[in-house]
């Protein structure tokens, strides 16, 4: 194949990653409006990534228009980078995410999640104490759990419901504790309860305490991250396959 050639297959593949990373983008856009404040920063690092892909095509482009060996040298480099980079994060997401999944409970539509069922980083991370401590100041803020008794008007409504897994584990006492709820944001607490479960104890109607010092809603967070870095790292196994291609 002549220089010529090359040049011209190297413009139209990195046109192709062009609109790859603009793709990348979007896709980021789309995950930062579906989520709150606390959970958007997961965005952060899709939008880099499409940015950076962005970055690269426009240098192998460059270089393949102006027939820069240079150029597209660090091009080729720089790819070759990111590839392993992708590569290396998307095995270790799938590693971490392997562990953990909820539990139903009887007259119950949405689960319940134990924090030792997930993987030994979540685990150091969530009982890190800066760490949850600006998780928890978070949570508190984006007043989750006071929406819960408008969205959910009875009972009958609030167990019926599909609950994230933030709702279940952080605004709620834990099912087994037995506390007669009053309404979706408000639980008897004189009941007494027999479980030996420490979240029973933690657990107050408080807007700024309810569960957030429970491991039940560690373990909520844990399900929630453990899901969106799934669907991260599905994506970046297509994207892994479409850059080597195009490389």
């Amino acid at each position: 194949m002549g220089m010529g050639t090359s040049t011209f297959v190297i413009r139209w593949v990195n046109l192709l990653t062009m609109l790859l990373a603009g793709a990348v983008i979007i896709f980021g856009v789309w995950m930062s409006t579906h989520n709150d404040g606390c959970r958007r920063s997961l965005t952060f690092p899709v939008l880099a990534l499409g940015g950076f892909i962005f970055l690269i095509s426009i240098i192998g482009f460059l270089g393949a228009c102006k027939r820069s060996v240079a150029l597209l040298w660090i091009y080729l480099v720089v790819l070759l980078i990111v590839l392993v980079a992708i590569l290396v994060f998307t095995v270790l997401a799938f590693i971490v995410t392997n562990n953990g999944s909820g539990h139903t409970n009887p007259g119950l539509r949405y689960k319940e999640y134990k924090l030792n069922d997930y993987s030994s980083w979540f685990l150091k991370q969530l009982n890190n104490t800066d760490n949850w401590k600006r998780l928890k100041s978070c949570l508190v803020k984006s007043e989750q759990c006071r929406k819960l008794s408008k969205k959910y008007k009875t009972i009958k409504q609030l167990k019926s419901a599909e609950l994230t897994p933030i709702e279940a584990g952080c605004c709620r006492p834990p099912s087994e504790c037995g506390y007669p709820a009053v309404n979706g944001s408000y639980y008897d607490l004189s009941f007494h309860s027999i479980s030996s479960n420490k979240d029973c104890k933690l657990y107050k109607n408080l807007r700024t305490v309810k569960c957030y010092n429970c491991d039940s809603c560690k373990a909520g967070v844990a399900q929630y991250m453990k899901t969106e870095w799934r669907l991260v790292a599905m994506f970046n196994v297509v994207l892994f396959l479409v850059l080597e291609e195009t490389g």
